[in-house]
Formats: C-alpha cells, sequence, structure tokens
C-alpha cells in the first residue's frame, strides 16, 4: 500500500501535503493520520518551506472518517478510545498552528473531518464540483473534534443549521458562508497560481509574524492593552533585518531578496 498522505516539492518553496488514497476517497483513519502527523513534521523541519498548499489525488478530496475506524474505535477501552480520538484533535491543531501559510485546494467530498482540515487552512480554493457535509449525526456522532475550526468560519448560527441538519454545501453556497475563499472557475491549479504568486512576495518572517497576531488578537476586546501589544509588536518586527531589506526594496524599486531566492 502506497503512503496515504505524502509530502513534495511544488518548486519556489512551495511544498504540497497530498492526501494519497484516492481508492478510498482519502477517508481518515488510523493510518492516514499517522501519516499526516509525519509529513506535518517533516514541513516543519523543512527550510526552504515557504507556503504548504494541502490538495488530494482523485476525485474527492476526502470523505471524512472511515466508518470502520469508527467502529473499532468503539471497541477501545475508554482511554484508548480517547486517546484515539486525541490523534486526530491534535493533527488539527498542528495543521492550524503552522507557521507557515497554508492552502487548501479543494474538489469533489470534503465531509466529516476533511471540513476541519479546510477550516484549520489559511486560504481555501474550491473546485465548481466541491461539495461539503458535517454528516456526523447522520452517523450518530457529533463534529467534535473538528468543531472549534469550523465554527470559527462558520459562526454559531450557521453551525446549528449545518452541524444539526448534515446538509450539503455546494462550492458557491460555501464562498457565501467563508467556508472557502474562491470557487474556481478553471482549473484549481490555475486558480491557485495567483495567490501562490502573492503569498510568495510577502516577507516569510513577517507572514509567520502575522499569523501569530491574528490568532493571539481574533476575539479580543480592544482594549488598552490590546493596542499597546500592537505597537510592541511593530515596534519589534521593523528593526529586523527582514523589515529593513524590505522597505529598502521598495524605496529602491527592486524586489526584495527573499524573492530572488526563488528564482
Amino acid at each position: 500500500m502506497s503512503d496515504p498522505v505524502l509530502l513534495q516539492p511544488s518548486g519556489k518553496g512551495v511544498w504540497e501535503l497530498v492526501l494519497n488514497n484516492p481508492e478510498r476517497r482519502n477517508v481518515l483513519n488510523e493510518a492516514a493520520i499517522d501519516a499526516f502527523h509525519a509529513r506535518l513534521s517533516e514541513a516543519e523541519a523543512e527550510t526552504s518551506l515557504r507556503l504548504l498548499v494541502l490538495k488530494a489525488e482523485g476525485r474527492h478530496f476526502c470523505a471524512g472518517a472511515d466508518l470502520g475506524w469508527m467502529q473499532r474505535a468503539a471497541e477501545l477501552s475508554p482511554a484508548q478510545n480517547r486517546a484515539d480520538a486525541a490523534r486526530l484533535a491534535e493533527l488539527l491543531w498542528r495543521l492550524d498552528r503552522f507557521a507557515q501559510p497554508t492552502l487548501a485546494l479543494v474538489q469533489g467530498a470534503a465531509y466529516g473531518g476533511a471540513l476541519g482540515l479546510v477550516c484549520a487552512c489559511d486560504i481555501v480554493i474550491a473546485a465548481d464540483d466541491a461539495r461539503f457535509c458535517l454528516s456526523e449525526t447522520r452517523l450518530g456522532l457529533i463534529p467534535a473534534t473538528i468543531s472549534p475550526y469550523v465554527l470559527r468560519v462558520l459562526g454559531a448560527r450557521q453551525a446549528r443549521r449545518y452541524m444539526l441538519s448534515a446538509e450539503v454545501i455546494d462550492a458557491h453556497r460555501a464562498g457565501e458562508l467563508g467556508l472557502v475563499h474562491e470557487v474556481a472557475n478553471s482549473s484549481l491549479e490555475q486558480a491557485a497560481a495567483p495567490i501562490i504568486e502573492a503569498l510568495l512576495r510577502g516577507g516569510p518572517q513577517a507572514q509567520i509574524a502575522a499569523k501569530t497576531l491574528i490568532r493571539d488578537y481574533a476575539g479580543q476586546p480592544l482594549n488598552r492593552a490590546l493596542v499597546t501589544d500592537s505597537a510592541a509588536r511593530l515596534a519589534a518586527l521593523r528593526v529586523t533585518d527582514e523589515a529593513r531589506e524590505g522597505l529598502a526594496a521598495f524605496m529602491k524599486k527592486r524586489t526584495p531578496d527573499w524573492e530572488d531566492d526563488l528564482c
């Protein structure tokens, strides 16, 4: 059996994390989750990585949890069952907090746990045939481990509808709900190209700091402490070599060295 998740370079600092079990619609199970963890560790250690693209082989992005896995989990001891569920929860946490930008390209079905993967990525592009579903209640389950990421994207009001009804959400409705940023009118790769180009023009350390800023500030009240902290973050960043280079390049109308490094 081939590895259910691959990590492969795509050039110019872009690395692809590929769900690679198309015969089974890239379902999530123990093997897939373990492989995903391993490939994430490799990606975290890859010094050339500027952007991580999550994609899938075959017609479908991911059909969600392997039902055989769910049945096996029900036979585990309580401690083993909790540990098994925690493995998926930890995977979503790691993807959500991945330092560099992440981009998901979604085709076909993205059901159940796959919706957690999508919501944990920074940017999402969907093919016109993509469809999404929080299908857990149809199986007598709940979307527990993915819920922090789905709720952050959908908000509680829309989550009440789609978690309870398990309705299928087509690509254009997903765009209206904010699940995806763009629905591709052409191929996913063509739709992604200008976004990838834009991301690679940003300062690598600035993008990492921006992701941390968003994570730390989202949902926080606007108060004096937040204002003070925001000033401190800007002051700390603008004395870095990267910021000095970025400002100098802009003033001299040349590309900054991090773009030259990708040529």
